[in-house]
C-alpha cells in the first residue's frame, strides 16, 4: 500500500474537525497532532473567523515598509552615479550627504544594491594573482636598502596613443631614480632602463613592486624574466600583497605628485612628454623639500650604492652538499627518475632542494623560495601565506655590501 502524502493544511482541517466533533479534549487533540495549546486555539479562532479558508497559510511579509527607499531617493542616487560613473556607492553617498545634509540617505550596502539592480555596477572579473611572497619586507634604514618600481598610468598623447611611465625611486630618501615614458610595459622595454639605473646609481638590496608583469608572473615563486635577472644580480624582489598599494605607500604618494605636475596636460609627442617628466624629476629631487626628510630635498639625502653593476652577469652558486637540479629547456627537472614541471622562466638555471620532512622538499632559486616539492603528487605546492609587513628580515648574504 503506497504512503499517503499529508500537507500542513490537511492536518489543520482534521484537527479543527475533530475539535468540532468533540471526540476528545482539546489538550489531548493538541498532543496527538503535535502542536501546542495556543497554536490549537489560533487555528480554531481562524476557522470561526473565516471558515476553512481561514486555515490557509498567510503571508509573513510586513504590511508596510517604513524604511523603504523612495523613488525620489533612488532617482537621485542614480543621477549622481551617472554623472560620476567611476565612483562606487560610498563616494556617491558621501556626495549626497554633503549636498543634502538635512536628508537621511541609505546605507552604503543599500546604495550598492540599488546601483547593481539598475545595471550601473559591473561585477569584477576574478583575476589570478601571482603566488604569495612569503618573505618579510626588508628594513629600509639607509639609501639603497630598498627601491620601488612601478608604472604610473597609462597616459595618453594628443593622437590617442598610450604611454606607460616607468618610475623607480629610493624608499629611504624618496629620490626618483627614473621616470621614463615607454610605449609598451614589457620586459624588453623595461630592462634597458633598469640597466641604466644600475650603472648610474649602483645596485640596491631590494626592489619592491606590485604583482603585475613584467615584475612578476604566475610562475612558481612569482618569478618573471625581470625578477630572475634581479636575483642573479643579488637583488631581492619584494612584491606587495594584491589590493594593498599602501604597502608601497611612499612610491604611490610620489605618483600622486607626478600625475598632478606632469600628466594633466596632454602633449603631442612622446619626446615632449618625456621632457616634462625630466623637469618633474629635477624639481622633485632638487627643489621640493619633504617633511619626512626634516625639510631636506631628496638630493640632499641620497647617495649612490657602493655595489656597482657588474660587467658580466654572475652565475647562481650554492653551498657544497646542496641538492641541485638544472631546469631543462621546457621548464622541467629530473627527480628520482621522474620529471617535475617548474617553469620555463627557469630554463637552464640551477635550483636547490632542501628536505623539509619525509616527502616534502623546499625548492629555491638562489635565495628566492619557489615552493614545496611534494613527492606523493610530484607537484610543486606554492606557499599560501603572505609576509607580515611588520617583520624585518636579514637580506640574502649575496646582497650585503
Amino acid at each position: 500500500m503506497p504512503w499517503k502524502e499529508t500537507s500542513a493544511m490537511d492536518l489543520r482541517v482534521r484537527f479543527v474537525a475533530d475539535c468540532m466533533k468533540g471526540i476528545d479534549s482539546k489538550s489531548s487533540l493538541c498532543a496527538f497532532y503535535g502542536i501546542s495549546r495556543p497554536t490549537g486555539d489560533k487555528w480554531i479562532a481562524r476557522y470561526h473567523a473565516g471558515g476553512w479558508d481561514g486555515l490557509k497559510e498567510r503571508s509573513r511579509a510586513p504590511l508596510s515598509y517604513p524604511y523603504a527607499v523612495t523613488e525620489a531617493v533612488r532617482a537621485k542616487i542614480v543621477e549622481v552615479k551617472l554623472s560620476h560613473q567611476d565612483w562606487g556607492p560610498r563616494k556617491v553617498v558621501d556626495l549626497l550627504r554633503r549636498d543634502y545634509k538635512g536628508q537621511v540617505w541609505p546605507a552604503d550596502s543599500t546604495v550598492g544594491e540599488i546601483l547593481k539592480r539598475t545595471g550601473l555596477v559591473r561585477s569584477r572579473r576574478r583575476r589570478r594573482h601571482a603566488p604569495p611572497d612569503t618573505q618579510p619586507f626588508g628594513a629600509c634604514e639607509r639609501c639603497n636598502d630598498s627601491v620601488s618600481a612601478d608604472f604610473k598610468g597609462p597616459g595618453r598623447l594628443s593622437n590617442g596613443r598610450r604611454y606607460y611611465p616607468l618610475t623607480i625611486s629610493d624608499n629611504f630618501s624618496r629620490y626618483v631614480l627614473l621616470c621614463r615614458a615607454l610605449i609598451h610595459p614589457t620586459y624588453e622595454a623595461v630592462r634597458p632602463w633598469f640597466e641604466w639605473v644600475f650603472r648610474e646609481y649602483g645596485l640596491p638590496l631590494v626592489i619592491r613592486t606590485d604583482n603585475g608583469p613584467p615584475f612578476a608572473s604566475l610562475a612558481v615563486g612569482g618569478l618573471s624574466a625581470l625578477s630572475l635577472w634581479w636575483i642573479r644580480l643579488g637583488i631581492r624582489p619584494e612584491r606587495i600583497r594584491p589590493g594593498r598599494p599602501d604597502q608601497n605607500g611612499r612610491h604611490e604618494r610620489m605618483h600622486r605628485t607626478l600625475k598632478a605636475a606632469a600628466m594633466r596636460t596632454v602633449h603631442k609627442t612622446l619626446a615632449t612628454q618625456q621632457h616634462r617628466f625630466d623637469h618633474f624629476v629635477h624639481e622633485f629631487n632638487c627643489e621640493r623639500s619633504h617633511e619626512a626628510l626634516h625639510r631636506q630635498t631628496p638630493a640632499e639625502v641620497y647617495h649612490p650604492s657602493p655595489r656597482s653593476y657588474p660587467a658580466k652577469l654572475p652565475m647562481v652558486e650554492y653551498d657544497s652538499g646542496t641538492v641541485i637540479r638544472h631546469v631543462r629547456h621546457n621548464g622541467e627537472i629530473k627527480w628520482h627518475g621522474r620529471t617535475i614541471y617548474l617553469s620555463k622562466v627557469l630554463a637552464h638555471e640551477p635550483v636547490a632542494l632542501e628536505q623539509v620532512d619525509n616527502h616534502r622538499w623546499e625548492v629555491r632559486y638562489s635565495f628566492h623560495p619557489l615552493g614545496l616539492l611534494d613527492e606523493k603528487t610530484d607537484t610543486i605546492v606554492p606557499h599560501k601565506e603572505w609576509h607580515e609587513k611588520t617583520q624585518t628580515c636579514k637580506l640574502c648574504p649575496r646582497s650585503k655590501t
